[in-house]
Parts: C-alpha cells; structure tokens; sequence
C-alpha cells in the first residue's frame, strides 16, 4: 500500500476510466476501472479513483465508454494466403469447378508463387487486418518465407508465432515448396533458434508439420524429438478431413492422431488445427497428452461436428482460430467466437433441449485466454504480471448500450469493428482506428499495383 506522502510511481502507461473484463481464473468484472503499464507489462489493476493517486503516467488514455479486455489470439492462420479472400468464391461462381482437396490445389500452388515482397506486404496487410479487429497474437500455421512474415510482424507491431511450410514428401507440390527431409528439419530448427534472438521477446517460431500426406514418417520422428529438445512447439493440421483419415487407415492402419503417438508425436509440444473428426480413442489421446487444438469455426462445420464442448470440459488447451483470409474471408475473432457457440449449442445441446450448453463468454474467453494457454504464452487475460496486450473496445453505440454486463456485451455484441485501440506489450499500435506504425494507404496503393498480376499468375498456375 503506497503512503499518502509516498510521490506517484511512474509508469509508462495508464488507462482510465474504463470498464474491464479479465477474463481471469476469477471471472474478474471492474467498473470505472485503470490499469498501470510498465516495461510491457501489467503492473497494477483497480478503481480509476486511486490509479490517479498513485501513478504518474508517461503517456494516459481516457477510456471512458471503453471496456478494456485482453488482445484476441489467433490461434491458427495463415499469413500467406492473404491475397486469396474470397478468390475462389468469385472463380466458382465463373463456373470453374473447384478441385480437392483445396490446401494441396490451390493454397500451396499459391504460396509457392509468392516472392519476398509478396510475402511481406501479404504479413502486412493480415497483421492489419488483425489488429484492427482485435487481435494481438497469431500463430502462423506454415508458410512460405517466415522471416519474412517475422519481420512484417515486428513492423506492425503483433505479437505472433511464425513457421515453416513444411512438406517432403507428396505429388502435385511445386518445387519452390518441397524439401528434402534433412533440409525440412534443418530449416525449422534453425527457424526457432534464430527468431529466439531476434524476435524482441514478441515474435518467436515454432515447428510445423504440415500435413500427415506430405511429412514422411522420418520428418515426424524427427520433428518430435527436436520438439522435446527445444521445448518447441508443432503446429500441425489433424483430423481435418475424411481424405486425412483414409490415407492414415490406408497407408499405416491407424487414425491420424493414432499415427502420429505411434511416431512420439504427441504430446504437450503439439498444436493441432481443426482436430474436427477425431475418433474416441483420438480424443483420449489429445486429452491424455495435453495436446492444444485450435479451433477454426467459420469452415470446421463444412466438414464434420468438432466436439469443443466436450474438449473443453475435459480440459484440453483450446484456442480459436480463423485460418486465414482464404478460408471464409474474415479475421474477426470475435466473430468466429459467435460463430462457434451457436454451431455448438446446435450440436451439442439443441438436440437435447438444453438451452445454454455454452456461452458466448467461455467461447470468447477461448479466443482470448484459451489462446494464450493454447500456445503456451503468458498473455491472453488482464493479470498483473502478464505481458499487456489490451484491447479499448467501443461500448457507447445504439447496438451496445444498456451496458449491464460488460462482459455480457464484449461476448455477445462486440464485433472487430468496435475495437477503438490496441496494446501490444505495452506499446500502443492503434489508438482511435488510427495506427501508430503502419501506413494503410500506402498498403493499399502496393495492394493495388501487386494484386491483378498475382491473381493472373495463380489462374494460369492452377486452371
């Protein structure tokens, strides 16, 4: 407790006034509250009548009709395929007919066709777009060129987890993606150690294994035993699809994630996008394990009925993801939170008429502090000692007030579009939609002159 003639302490930032949800362990909920920042931290959260006392801020914010919550964490995207939203809508709708599975006909050919430049204006525009919808933290799923996307990152301002497309193995995979097995391990491991060093504490890397039709056993030996030794991360796609699960029980006489426990490869290190069609056995083994999953609802349901009531429940480390502009075209967390607890209460509590099997604050709350657990970083809730990412959301519109709840409102009826400003390890990178590191109208002049020739380019790759 600081003394009455104790001189405030001086921090680097404080917000002021705003309503705050924490999304803790406690379900913490203040009104009129303040939180103190200081070397990228959270140093203090409580009333904004004792924060004026106590503090002596280098930079304030007023964030009166604000309420202040933790930066979204997109679990699983792919910063790559960013020039993709909504390309193969409009070339369906041409009457061109769509080939599957789409990853191997069309995001990889993409990504293999893309230079440095496409690359780091591609990170730039996706880190953008995140931001200013909310999210702080993205875990890259693998892609072409990730310094590339690390620096971008860096530039922007998020916090995020880079990665290698890794692929050795398969056909119909370009040249420019395919690596030797040594190659793919060597790149990965040094990825990680490299981004260690130079990623400023908010950009790091982890090991990818693409797909399991495209790694060789060998690669995922392999991967796992360096992921133990590093104390890495995998980002891996499992159980995405009945293609998947055929090839496992065609080639090795197991289910995908039965498969790769054969191999050691699985375990607390791995992080598993969609994880939709997992068999009993597949969830035993995801929960036993203490694997991650990342759950993608905008596109999950257009393959099977994902069970994240029942992973939630048992516990396994949950995060929401997009999966990337190419998928369904938004990067809107809060969206596809909304998405994913009215898809659950259909499948998992409709059916037997029960009303409330889920609600939009534990599913939002995955999409936040179920992110951060997801991928292992001390982010994801407003807790002193955590790194402070934080969002000022608007609440003060016609579609949000009565404000009862603030949390209510922040599940329920926020969308990206209301966020106002955004905190990233204590850094302010948007404040009042305006960004303080990024030039949006000279992205989109670069968008504009490197866009046609591209889509050209893919269209002759891949009709």
């Amino acid at each position: 407790m600081q003394g009455t003639n104790t001189p405030p302490r001086p921090v680097d930032l404080l917000v002021e006034g705003c309503d705050l949800v924490a999304f803790d362990a406690a379900g913490t909920v203040l009104r009129d509250a303040a939180i103190a920042v200081s070397d990228g931290a959270i140093a203090w959260i409580g009333a904004a009548a004792e924060a004026r006392a106590l503090f002596a801020p280098r930079e304030r914010i007023d964030a009166r009709d604000r309420i202040a919550m933790p930066g979204l964490i997109d679990s699983h995207m792919h910063t790559a395929q960013q020039f993709l939203r909504g390309k193969l809508f409009e070339m369906s709708r041409r009457g061109i007919g769509m080939r599957n599975p789409i990853w191997k006909n069309y995001y990889i050919p993409f990504e293999g066709m893309l230079d440095e430049e496409d690359v780091r204006l591609s990170g730039l525009v996706a880190y953008a777009d995140m931001l200013s919808t909310g999210t702080t933290c993205f875990a890259e799923a693998g892609g072409p060129r990730p310094d590339i996307m690390g620096e971008a990152a860096l530039e922007a301002g998020i916090r995020g987890v880079i990665s290698l497309s890794t692929v050795d193995m398969g056909t119909g995979i370009p040249d420019s993606m395919m690596l030797s097995t040594d190659e793919a391990l060597r790149r990965n491991v040094e990825l990680v150690e490299r981004w260690r060093q130079k990623g400023e504490g908010r950009v790091t890397a982890s090991l990818s294994l693409r797909q399991i039709m495209v790694c060789t056993t060998d690669l995922i030996r392999m991967m796992a035993e360096e992921a133990r030794r590093m104390g890495a991360m995998i980002h891996t796609h499992l159980c995405e699809g009945s293609y998947e699960i055929d090839f496992a029980l065609e080639r090795f006489g197991m289910r995908p994630a039965e498969y790769l426990d054969s191999l050691g490869c699985i375990g607390p290190f791995l992080h598993a996008a969609h994880a939709i069609m997992l068999s009993p056995n597949e969830m035993d083994l995801l929960v036993n394990n203490d694997v991650s999953v990342a759950h993608c609802a905008f596109n999950n349901y257009a393959i099977g009925h994902p069970r994240v009531i029942e992973m939630m429940r048992r516990g396994i480390r949950l995060g929401l993801g997009t999966d990337g502009a190419a998928a369904l075209g938004t990067m809107d967390i809060f969206q596809v939170a909304r998405c994913g607890r009215i898809a659950q209460q259909c499948i998992g509590g409709t059916s037997w008429h029960e009303r409330f099997s889920i609600s939009g604050e534990a599913v939002l709350g995955a999409g936040c502090a179920g992110g951060g657990r997801a991928l292992g970083l001390e982010i994801g809730t407003l807790e002193v000692g955590k790194r402070a990412d934080i969002l000022l959301v608007q609440a003060d519109d016609p579609d949000h007030f009565p404000v009862y709840d603030p949390l209510f409102t922040a599940a329920n009826t926020v969308v990206g579009r209301d966020v106002r400003s955004v905190i990233v390890d204590g850094r302010v990178v948007m404040k009042e939609r305006e960004f303080t590191a990024l030039d949006t109208e000279r992205l989109r002049a670069r968008l504009r002159e490197r866009h046609p020739a591209l889509m050209e380019r893919f269209e002759a790759a891949v009709l």
